[in-house]
Formats: C-alpha cells, sequence, structure tokens
C-alpha cells in the first residue's frame, strides 16, 4: 500500500522523509528564478514605462491611482522577487524567501491576462509554504518526521488534479482527441515558423517539421496515437508515481512528456513543466 493512503488514514501523522520537500523547495525556486530571469527580457524590463500600451490597459483596468502605484513598485519587484527565488533554492530563510516570491508571482496577476501558470504557481508555492521543514542552506534531512506529511500530501493532491483535469479537458475536445489540433498546430509552424518574430520561443525538431508536419491521413493518424498516449500518461501517472515499483518508469515517462509539452511554447510551459516535475518528489515517501 503507497504511504499516501496511509497518511490519509493517520491524520497525517505517518512519517515521511522530509527531504523530498526541500528537494522541491530547490526545484520550485529554480524554476521561479529562471521565469523571473525570462519576464525581465523581451520588454518586461519596460513594461509600465509613461506611454506604454501596458501602462494604458492597465490604467483602463485599475484607475490611474492603483496604476502609478503599481508602475512604481513594479522593477523593484522584479528585481526582489528575483534575488529571494535564489536565496529560497540556497536555503537562506527559506519561508520569508517563499513569502517575497509568492508575492511576487502574484504581482504578475495584475497585467497577465492569462495567468494559468500563476495560479499553479500559487498553489504548489502555498503548499511549499504549509511545510514544516522547509530546511536550510543546501543540506538535505532524510530523519522520518510528521513535518512535511501534510504538504507532502496536498502536493500529491494538486499534481493528480492537475493531470487529472488535463486529461478530462483533451476527452472532451474532438479536436484533440483526433490528433487533429496538434496536426494542425505543426503544420501551421512548419509553414510559417520563418517568419515568427520570436523563433526561438519554439523548439519544435526538425525531423517532427519533416515527417509529421503535412496535414495527410498518416500524419493525423500518427497525432492520433500520440494524443491518446498524453491522455492516458495524464490519467495513469499520478497512481503509477504512487507505487515504488512503477515509480521510477512514470517519473522517466512524465518527463519525457513535459519535454515534449516544453517543445511547442518553451517560455510558456516553462513554469508549468518545471513545477510538475518537480512535484515528482513528493510522491515517494
Amino acid at each position: 500500500m503507497s504511504w499516501f493512503f496511509d497518511a490519509l488514514a493517520s491524520g497525517f501523522q505517518y512519517p515521511t522523509d522530509p527531504g523530498r520537500l526541500q528537494q522541491f523547495r530547490i526545484v520550485f525556486a529554480t524554476v521561479l528564478a529562471l521565469r523571473f530571469a525570462l519576464s525581465i527580457g523581451q520588454g518586461g524590463w519596460d513594461r509600465l514605462v509613461p506611454g506604454s500600451l501596458s501602462l494604458r490597459l492597465t490604467e483602463q483596468r485599475f484607475g490611474p491611482t492603483r496604476t502609478r502605484l503599481l508602475a512604481s513598485a513594479y522593477r523593484p519587484m522584479l528585481i526582489i522577487r528575483t534575488a529571494a527565488a535564489l536565496t529560497l533554492a540556497a536555503g537562506l530563510a527559506p519561508r520569508a524567501s517563499l513569502l517575497l516570491v509568492l508575492a511576487g508571482a502574484a504581482m504578475e496577476m495584475l497585467y497577465l491576462k492569462s495567468p494559468n501558470s500563476i495560479h499553479y504557481t500559487l498553489l504548489t508555492g502555498a503548499a511549499l509554504l504549509s511545510a514544516g521543514d522547509l530546511g536550510h542552506g543546501l543540506h538535505i534531512t532524510h530523519a522520518p518526521s510528521t513535518a512535511n506529511t501534510w504538504a507532502q500530501c496536498l502536493l500529491v493532491l494538486i499534481t493528480t488534479d492537475i493531470y487529472w483535469n488535463s486529461a478530462w479537458q483533451k476527452l472532451r475536445s474532438p479536436q484533440f482527441r483526433t490528433g487533429l489540433y496538434l496536426a494542425q498546430w505543426i503544420h501551421t509552424y512548419t509553414q510559417v515558423k520563418d517568419q515568427l518574430p520570436y523563433r526561438h520561443e519554439h523548439a519544435i525538431p526538425g525531423f517532427v517539421s519533416r515527417h509529421l508536419g503535412n496535414l495527410t491521413h498518416r500524419d493525423i493518424r500518427l497525432w492520433r496515437l500520440l494524443a491518446t498516449t498524453v491522455i492516458a500518461a495524464e490519467i495513469a501517472l499520478p497512481a503509477a508515481l504512487l507505487f515504488p515499483r512503477t515509480t521510477p518508469y512514470a517519473a522517466a515517462a512524465g518527463i519525457a512528456m513535459h519535454i515534449a509539452f516544453t517543445c511547442l511554447k518553451p517560455r510558456q510551459l516553462v513554469t508549468f513543466s518545471g513545477l510538475t516535475t518537480g512535484t515528482y518528489f513528493a510522491f515517494t515517501a
């Protein structure tokens, strides 16, 4: 029987390895440091400067007074949250650093149109915040305790919900389920990739564009098979990750799947893929 069910049955008094959450803390902080650093580039530093479109849209949404406050705090917060992510990864004042990281991530909800990755960041960060032993420095503690059992169970539940909800949405989409969405996406990318303003934001391997970039019946059949495989993997992964015999294979399959996801949109999916695969540490006691 998996440790997870024993933890639930004992009211979260089942001892687990606190190092699992400490390892996730390092992954969480590293992924957020990368996200924050990338957000400074490609116009991020000048997002709310006077005369910018983003400033005008923010004024329409919040009014001039609140917008001035946000604009004045924007650049300092970019620096503070990046530094906090680095100190969190290093285990220096981890709880205070985590609070600053979460505040910096939450700031993005004020100006990003599609903040799904921010919601996920805040959710996993809140679970991490509930841990009793975040560790100090880069030292990982392995003495069993109940300090992180509740937080570890939360991360398992969050990841399971993410995977199963994603699988449910894909099952409800005939276009994805039949492989047509993926076939059309790759075909369109193959046709226009040289005209894209930010070509480096995509990492589609050349052999995929050459051999699966057309809309032939063969291509669509292959994409249908891949779509079915993704749905099945998202359904099976949480359970497979929980049981020691299947954990290594499930983790390898999950990492491979997220690498493929990230190739489609590296910058947009680096947070989701990095944090999700990071939660795999929480699936083992």
